[in-house]
């Protein structure tokens, strides 16, 4: 009896231990019954709506009377975003809009809820000196690219247009800022940039941007997780409405925001100037639809053939079915 009471106790200590540890990803439980909500949000640097709004607090503001709390994960890239919303470490992530149909068309149970900007930050790249000077220049050539994120869909699109195949450039996967130290170190011969990486090396390194098609960039977007939005449609809500404000702010106060995304991202505030005022367009359709669906039919068929997705069927079943825009509508 003693040794199946230690047993027991010892069995019932692993699932309080184990109730703790789940507890730190899970919901918190209030005292009287009630559900403590955490809302959990990624801010990028490639995303500076999301630097004025975790500087601004608004949504902690907002939401702090719904004992709602709110914290933020810094996304490294796309791909990183979409890796914290598959794992569900976060609730809404800021991507690019291919990598959102991408990821969707994989598996991962996101919707795109709003539509933060139209930037230009994807470009191929070379370093200072290079004698590389068209996209047809890179055959034979080692790239530097993150996969799963615009600047990597950039490249694709472009080696197509130049009549290039993925397999005539040796790509190497680097995350954004790994890929700019390769590109400086002449480690690699190009890359497939990303700003405000991109613009950094540019003012500071003198690397040269040697093909640019804002066409080829696919829109910053907001992506939710499918159960999120079900659960806490209202909390969507305010993160959508939040974003419409961020962006305004940025219009509105164009000293102060690039004071604070130079701060934020640590770049210098000429980088900041260039990203903000020439390769970022804020004035624009927050609702995601036919503008972003325009992009991600050009680039589907070239999504297939480096088999980013599984097959055709699951990318168009994706692309009819990743748009939310009821948020974006009511904000």
């Amino acid at each position: 009896m003693k040794i199946m009471r230690a047993v027991i106790a010892a069995a019932a200590a692993s699932a309080l231990l184990a109730g703790c540890v789940q507890g730190e990803d899970a919901p918190a439980q209030q005292a009287g019954g009630g559900d403590a909500v955490t809302l959990r949000l990624d801010y990028a640097y490639y995303n500076p709506a999301s630097l004025v709004l975790r500087d601004q607090k608004w949504l902690e503001t907002e939401l702090a009377a719904k004992k709602v709390t709110v914290t933020w994960q810094l996304s490294a890239g796309s791909n990183k975003a979409n890796e914290a919303l598959r794992a569900e470490a976060i609730d809404v992530g800021s991507t690019a809009g291919v990598a959102a149909l991408v990821a969707r068309a994989n598996g991962a149970p996101i919707k795109t809820i709003d539509v933060f900007s139209q930037p230009e930050w994807a470009a191929i790249v070379v370093p200072k000196g290079s004698p590389i000077t068209s996209v047809a220049g890179l055959k034979g050539r080692k790239v530097a690219a993150t996969k799963g994120t615009d600047p990597y869909f950039f490249l694709l699109q472009a080696l197509d247009e130049a009549g290039l195949k993925p397999g005539d450039v040796t790509v190497t996967n680097l995350q954004h800022a790994d890929g700019r130290t390769a590109l400086e170190r002449g480690d690699v011969d190009a890359w497939a940039g990303l700003d405000p990486l991109m613009a950094t090396s540019e003012l500071e390194a003198g690397s040269k941007l040697i093909y640019r098609n804002v066409g080829f960039n696919s829109y910053g977007v907001l992506n939710a997780r499918e159960a999120f939005l079900t659960e806490h449609p209202d909390l969507a809500q305010a993160v959508v409405n939040a974003y419409e404000r961020a962006r305004q702010w940025i219009k509105d106060n164009p000293d102060q925001a690039v004071a604070l995304y130079a701060r934020e991202a640590k770049i210098s505030e000429a980088v900041a100037t260039k990203v903000l005022t020439e390769r970022t367009r804020l004035d624009i359709d927050p609702v995601p639809g036919e503008a972003q669906r325009a992009v991600f039919e050009k680039i589907l068929p070239v999504l297939v053939a480096d088999a980013n997705v599984k097959t055709e069927e699951a990318a168009r079943t994706a692309l009819d079915s990743l748009f939310a825009p009821t948020f974006a509508s009511a904000s």
